[in-house]
């Protein structure tokens, strides 16, 4: 497995109070990363000895999650400040060829059978800001995107797409409803807050505590204050991606 993350990535913190149930990931700019142990797994549920894996910072999956890898093919990417529950299912691949008469893999007989090769779905994305529900299981070539909300123990299916900032939920998932007003969720896609350091949320945390649901036009001059924020931060430090 290769594993990328970071790049003021500061080491697995080994000291650290949920050590035992999670890699901890330490970043110089503050805050922390975990991935469950056991999180990788194969066909064999075994550590698969290919594929790709990258998390942002302040991201993490409940205990008794995994990601199911069966070929080199494959990559997930989580952004920042994913938040994930307990025992969340990332089926990556592990497709049988359906438009063949048989979906077997005669292959793994041995004696000289052979099988059409199995599909590949692309690689799965979650972007930032998500919260994904306990027990909710992805297959491959998904892209949740900005902002969005999954429902415990939902479904999504192969190749699913969903939009900034909306809230799914079932077997299929669907979409529920956004969390707020379209003009609402324009702005903070174009905010992009998560790309900013945990020190300047912190400057700001105050707008994070706020409900952005009850009147558009108080939501957006909180964003247009965080977009000012972060204009006169960038100034200052650079600009932050």
């Amino acid at each position: 497995m290769q594993i990328f993350t970071e790049d003021d990535f500061s080491g697995v913190q080994e000291d650290h109070p949920w050590a035992k149930q999670f890699m901890v990931m330490g970043y110089a700019s503050g805050g922390t990363s975990t991935i469950p142990h056991g999180f990788f797994r194969n066909w064999l549920d075994e550590e698969p000895e290919a594929g790709t894996f990258y998390i942002g910072r302040c991201s993490g999956f409940g205990v008794g999650s995994l990601a199911k890898y069966d070929g080199n093919a494959q990559g997930l990417a989580v952004g920042r400040f994913v938040a994930g529950g307990l025992r969340l299912k990332f089926l990556l691949n592990g497709q049988h060829e359906m438009r063949t008469i048989s979906t077997h893999m005669f292959s793994v007989a041995g004696m000289g059978l052979m099988n059409a090769p199995p599909p590949q779905y692309g690689d799965s994305v979650i972007k930032n800001d998500v919260w994904i529900g306990d027990e909710a299981m992805m297959l491959g070539g998904g892209i949740i995107e900005n902002g969005c909300v999954i429902g415990a123990r939902s479904v999504l299916p192969p190749n699913f797409r969903s939009e900034p900032y909306g809230i799914y939920a079932g077997a299929p998932a669907k979409l529920i409803r956004f969390r707020f007003s379209e003009a609402v969720r324009a702005a903070l896609v174009d905010l992009a807050w998560w790309d900013m350091p945990l020190t300047w949320i912190r400057d700001n945390n105050a707008a994070f505590l706020q409900d952005m649901t009850e009147d558009d036009d108080r939501a957006l001059a909180i964003i247009a204050n965080l977009k000012a924020s972060r204009e006169a931060y960038e100034a200052m430090h650079g600009k932050q991606t």
